[in-house]
């Protein structure tokens, strides 16, 4: 369950989605071959979604070498502030984690722990940095880093642009983006020496009144210990409702350190 926790929060899907808000129109299967752009970067960040809140239900399939399970998943965001997720099991809560700029709790109830901290062990276990911002943009469809800020090789593969980051050759990051409305499509973090990767892909997309938002996502994350994968389904969406974050440990619980 606790690896379960951490890899939703790097991530979110939506597919044959239900939803209260008005979508404006639905996104083509035809496929662009994009020629050479110098301003990628800045044509996928006119993709912004613009919204207060989000609310999402989902349905979620969780597999690694020793077990699969299928769970839902609900998932509150106040933009930029607070990501609270919810996990049930046959309409029980069994976790659930709030996460913040400065920190991430969760718990579980199957071992009755719980996780209070900020992102450095998060970052640790992961194999890479993470913060609330990348967190969030995951879940809302944009680059897991901020683009504009990194130096990249741009090239054309499969009718995609392949972004390779210069910065570090022992933490390689590579982003694909399509050629017609530059969204992320695929992202890749590894390190080679670690034998650790985290592969996100993004299989569609709807565009809503509020901004275009991912539609499929599919995340496998491979590590010394094994292999986990995750998607998820979202069910229903609505944007700018009120919201609540109620998050609380139960009483008994045992505090645990994530290693």
């Amino acid at each position: 369950m606790k690896k379960y926790i951490i890899v939703l929060i790097l991530s979110t899907a939506v597919i044959s989605c239900k939803t209260k808000a008005v979508a404006v129109q639905s996104n083509t299967s035809q496929t662009i071959a994009p020629k050479e752009d110098k301003k990628v970067i800045e044509k996928h960040y006119d993709n912004k979604l613009d919204f207060s809140t989000l609310y999402i239900k989902a349905s979620a399939k969780y597999v690694d070498e020793k077990q699969s399970q299928n769970v839902t998943a609900e998932i509150r965001i106040e933009k930029d502030k607070q990501i609270l997720i919810s996990v049930r099991f046959l309409g029980i809560t069994m976790a659930k984690a709030l996460i913040t700029p400065s920190a991430v709790s969760y718990y579980e109830k199957i071992n009755s722990t719980y996780y209070e901290g900020d992102f450095t062990s998060l970052s640790k276990w992961l194999g890479t940095d993470l913060d609330y911002s990348k967190v969030q943009n995951l879940l809302v469809g944009e680059a897991f880093d901020d683009l504009r800020k990194g130096k990249y090789t741009q090239t054309i593969v499969e009718n995609l642009f392949r972004l390779d980051e210069e910065k570090d050759a022992n933490l390689k990051k590579t982003f694909f983006l399509d050629g017609e409305k530059y969204l992320i499509q695929k992202e890749e973090i590894s390190q080679p020496s670690e034998n650790r990767t985290l592969q996100i892909a993004y299989a569609d997309s709807k565009v809503f009144n509020q901004g275009t938002l991912p539609t499929s996502i599919e995340i496998n994350a491979v590590q010394p210990k094994g292999k986990t994968s995750i998607n998820l389904n979202y069910n229903n969406i609505s944007f700018n409702e009120e919201l609540s974050f109620p998050y609380s440990v139960p009483s008994g619980y045992k505090k645990v350190t994530i290693k």
